[in-house]
């Protein structure tokens, strides 16, 4: 582990943050984030975050959680934030196969375990962060309690032609080494900066929305754009998966806003109703990015969270 950038000027988090490097088995380098209370913490929030996101996007949520006694750890995915991006063109979000993801995951906790972060561990995954999460208690990872907002177990396309489309695009485009091309339709840049807030699918809080977009006028880096081709087919490849695997053996709390127009409210439903001891709760009103969302809200998630977790860490 070697330190890494933060960009404490538009987090917004807790006093302290700090981030490291942190290379993965197969060599990728990935950026941790990680935020402490003043005294011992309760537990550690492994904070999965969603395509396109960033540790510093996550400095909010780790104030507010922070002050409720967790250490919290962030993390740049392959392919985002300041870690290594596939492609030549960094503003196209590219992976060949979601489970690579998970040599990530095991950098996370080897991560840590170096820095001594305290025991229980609990989960909170965002969007893909959900997905990849998903996956990695299946495989092994260790939490006491996971909490899933929008998890990417299901994600709207359209109707079934659309869908079929998609399936053979994805499908046809890297066998012709065009997997790295950006899927049609998708933005070259990051939503927040090529879009208005009006009519946006993340937030109905325009004040969340300016922060997002601050956070990338002042750090392009940071920035990610639409998906690739490839990126694409793997992630309809693991929602099948994710639909399909056995339920992990821990409690289980997902989150969803119910004005969501990217996460299929549907499949999420079904996924949590097929884990035994997961509870699905849908939040009015709100839209994708339930935790960037009104004040009002943001407050009932953060107490609706600390409540879920406090009932299963000594």
């Amino acid at each position: 582990m070697t330190p890494a950038p933060f960009f404490d000027d538009v987090a917004g988090g807790p006093p302290g943050g700090q981030a490291w490097w942190l290379d993965s088995a197969d060599g990728v380098r990935i950026r941790i984030a990680v935020w402490r209370p003043d005294g011992p913490a309760r537990a550690t929030i492994l904070l999965f975050p969603g395509r396109t996101e960033h540790c510093e996007k996550y400095g909010i949520v780790a104030d507010a959680f922070v002050a409720r006694g967790y250490a919290v750890l962030a993390v740049d995915w392959r392919g985002q934030g300041l870690a290594d991006r596939a492609l030549p063109n960094r503003l196209i979000g590219h992976i060949d196969h979601f489970p690579d993801f998970q040599h990530d995951v095991k950098a996370v906790i080897a991560g840590a375990t170096e820095l001594d972060l305290p025991q229980p561990r609990v989960l909170l995954g965002h969007s893909m962060g959900g997905a990849i999460g998903m996956r990695a208690m299946t495989e092994g990872l260790d939490v006491a309690a996971a909490v899933f907002t929008g998890p990417m177990w299901g994600i709207q396309i359209g109707p079934r032609p659309l869908r079929v489309l998609a399936d053979v695009l994805t499908s046809v485009a890297p066998a012709l080494g065009l997997g790295g091309l950006r899927a049609p339709t998708s933005p070259t840049d990051n939503m927040v900066l090529v879009k208005p807030f009006e009519g946006n699918t993340l937030t109905s809080d325009p004040q969340m929305f300016d922060h997002m977009k601050r956070q990338l006028e002042a750090h392009h880096d940071l920035s990610l754009g639409g998906p690739s081709l490839n990126w694409l087919g793997a992630a309809l490849a693991e929602i099948d998966a994710i639909q399909a695997m056995a339920a992990p053996d821990a409690p289980c709390l997902t989150l969803a806003g119910a004005c969501e127009q990217i996460a299929d409210l549907d499949m999420l439903r079904t996924r949590a109703e097929n884990w035994p001891g997961c509870q699905f709760e849908l939040v009015p009103g709100a839209q994708h990015e339930i935790l960037f969302e009104t004040p009002e809200v943001r407050q009932m998630l953060h107490d609706r969270i600390d409540a879920f977790y406090s009932a299963h860490i000594a």
